[in-house]
């Protein structure tokens, strides 16, 4: 599966709502309202769908920012 769709997906869930057409550019949490809970959350719908390993060293605020860093996080860590 597109990890663009997945990464939408793990984050509608976590929100529990639905979120047509997330753009790459909206801040996790500044515009979707996530908070340190709702990152733990997520990172596990995306371990649990994807099987995306998390390196803890290799979090920072940078893979956080927008949904389309954690895209490309995500991306990074499947191949």
């Amino acid at each position: 599966m597109d990890p663009a769709i997945s990464v939408r997906e793990a984050i509608a869930t976590v929100l529990r709502r639905e979120l047509p057409d997330i753009p790459d550019h909206a801040r996790l949490f500044d515009d979707l309202a996530f908070d340190s809970t709702s990152i733990i959350e997520l990172l596990v719908q995306l371990e649990d769908r994807m099987g995306v390993r998390v390196d803890p060293d290799e979090l920072n605020d940078c893979v956080f920012h927008t949904v389309g860093t954690i895209t490309d996080y995500v991306t990074k860590n499947l191949a």
